[in-house]
């Protein structure tokens, strides 16, 4: 078991690598991947199920702790994501389905990742946690809608498919997680340190497939899409700490909620394009994938170093004065 826990430690640890290495690969041999794609819904269940595992019910008392902060970070959330997504889909020139792909992400809960970066970043971990489970468990209702709101002019939008999907592929199993981890408490803490690899597999799996059955199309305008992605994923975190220092939270806080805005469960993006749409509506998703696990080390860099510079000025003036 303990070879499994560093396995999967060294696979978390680098997860950016495996998601772009099998990026590439499908990309080059598309015929290795296509298989995939049938098992995509089980693949993001099983991460769902996963993700489950580690919540807790102090995750939800956070919410009742400090309102506030989690409701601007989940209503950050689901209107900054959605708007910037329209926004990009309706300025530049790409298809229907890359739109309604581009907005799909946009209107997702937070990822996971997005725990670990705000970790790294020094910002307010049990903050970050509490939006990514309550944005989490409000995708089946708010997702579907935004989606139905913002996509409908590009493509039919069926939002109580995209709700009855979320639900069967998210809500119920976090919900079947938590009540294992619930039931079996400290007995499933050796399975849940093996999650790291079983969430990098999945993730990577669901990236390659989508990439595979995507390759000419992705040739064609994949310089595009990835363009639309980066500007979507930085253009969130910086608006999402300006909003957070508008509100006048903590700096802690603000790093939390600009990683939240920034970092969308892009797996749910694929699987539900996949599931509902052309399978090119998944390409937007498929990249983000690729990109924020890019970007979060770098966001998460940056902020930490800001974060020892303002300590150590701070701690410099103190001196001064004294």
């Amino acid at each position: 078991m303990k070879t499994l826990e560093r396995i999967s430690s060294f696979v978390g640890s680098t997860f950016a690598i495996w998601v772009l290495l099998f990026a590439v690969l499908s990309f080059l041999i598309p015929s290795g991947f296509t298989w995939i794609v049938p098992y995509i819904v089980p693949l993001l269940g099983i991460i769902m199920f996963g993700m489950g595992l580690t919540l807790s019910a102090s995750d939800f008392k956070e919410v009742f702790k400090r309102p506030k902060d989690v409701a601007i970070g989940v209503g950050a959330q689901f209107t900054i994501m959605p708007l910037l997504a329209f926004a990009l889909a309706s300025l530049l020139p790409v298809s229907p389905e890359v739109a309604v792909g581009v907005i799909l992400v946009g209107c997702c809960p937070g990822g996971t990742s997005s725990n670990v970066m705000t970790y790294l970043s020094k910002g307010d971990t049990a903050l970050s946690v509490s939006i990514t489970a309550v944005s989490t468990v409000l995708a089946p209702l708010l997702t579907p809608l935004l989606v139905l709101l913002f996509a409908s002019q590009w493509l039919p939008v069926s939002a109580g498919a995209l709700f009855m999907s979320i639900v069967k592929i998210v809500l119920i199993p976090i919900v079947l997680g938590f009540v294992v981890k619930s039931l079996l408490g400290s007995k499933i803490e050796p399975g849940i340190k093996a999650l790291p690899l079983v969430s990098v597999v999945g993730i990577v799996a669901i990236v390659a497939a989508v990439v595979s059955v995507n390759q000419t199309q992705i040739a064609e305008t994949g310089a595009l899409i990835f363009a639309i992605v980066v500007l979507h994923n930085v253009l969130g975190y910086i608006i999402g700490y300006s909003l957070g220092k508008l509100l006048k939270m903590e700096p802690s806080k603000r790093r939390a909620v600009s990683i939240e805005v920034g970092m969308q469960n892009s797996g749910l993006g694929a699987t539900l394009a996949t599931a509902h749409f052309n399978p090119l509506a998944a390409v937007p998703s498929a990249i983000f994938s690729v990109w924020h696990n890019i970007s979060g080390p770098i966001i998460a860099t940056i902020y930490r170093k800001q974060q020892e510079k303002d300590k150590s000025e701070n701690n410099g003036g103190n001196k001064r004065s004294a």
